[in-house]
């Protein structure tokens, strides 16, 4: 007998049919899992201790990003609500003076970046929050997060900060639309658009008064992240601003299904 009319009869033996494993993607995932619920009680004291525990405390918010996504939507709830009460929380404690131990709300706004889309509300009411809005080194951190998130919902809110009245808010909101690279055609020629009009009326600002020392300064922190995420939303590789504009006026209405170079 051949070996290929052995193995046919063998497989039409009867007896049970060989178990194939499940697609990842096809497992069950087990919600309010015991070790979630032990995390989330380990950190509730440390964050009520006014401070002095934030450092072990920011050890257990690593340890819930880990148990991220392997959770289920209600521990994938209860994480990304535990990571935003965190800016409920007061701290007043400074590291040096006039600078804030804000360890534990930048850790927190970090994190939840990695938690989209979950996290794109508690993320967006932060942007801008009266209680956090002076903290701009945070305000960075939190645009950054939400940014990362990748999230169609977030876009408007980043593209707002195109306008902000402070230069660093407006070149982060620039970076966090870098995200976007990957984005349907549409999304990324209105973010492309705004960007370039951001970046050609403020070096119009500079260009016609030589002795505006905010229009230089300005200029000199947006341009950058700008024509960055410019070049990474098509693959251009480009760095003059006037180039950039005659290539959106040759590019707005052709395809980028494959980005030009």
């Amino acid at each position: 007998m051949s070996l290929s009319v052995l193995f046919l009869s063998l497989a039409l033996l009867p007896g049970p049919s060989p178990r194939l494993p499940v697609p990842q993607e096809e497992q069950q995932i087990v919600d309010e899992r015991p070790e979630v619920k032990a995390l989330l009680d380990e950190l509730d004291p440390l964050l009520k201790a006014k401070g002095e525990k934030d450092k072990e405390a920011v050890e257990v918010l690593d340890k819930l990003v880990q148990e991220f996504p392997d959770s289920g939507p209600k521990d994938r709830s209860a994480i990304v609500k535990s990571f935003a009460d965190c800016f409920d929380l007061k701290r007043t404690k400074e590291l040096e003076e006039g600078i804030p131990d804000d360890r534990l709300y930048r850790a927190a706004a970090v994190s939840l970046g990695l938690m989209g889309p979950e996290s794109v509300k508690p993320l967006l009411a932060l942007i801008g929050d009266k209680s956090h809005r002076k903290n701009q080194g945070l305000q960075i951190a939190l645009t950054q997060a939400l940014g990362k998130t990748k999230s169609p919902d977030a876009v408007k809110t980043l593209m707002d900060l195109l306008k902000h009245k402070d230069a660093p808010m407006q070149a982060a909101g620039a970076e966090a639309l870098a995200y976007y690279s990957d984005a349907p055609e549409a999304k990324r020629k209105l973010i492309f658009e705004e960007l370039l009009r951001t970046m050609m009326d403020q070096k119009t600002k500079k260009d016609t008064n030589v002795t505006d020392q905010e229009a230089q300064e300005r200029w000199n922190i947006i341009s950058g992240p700008i024509i960055e995420t410019l070049q990474k939303l098509t693959g251009f590789g480009q760095s003059d601003p006037e180039e950039w504009q005659r290539w959106w006026n040759d590019n707005k209405k052709k395809s980028w299904e494959t980005k030009a170079g």
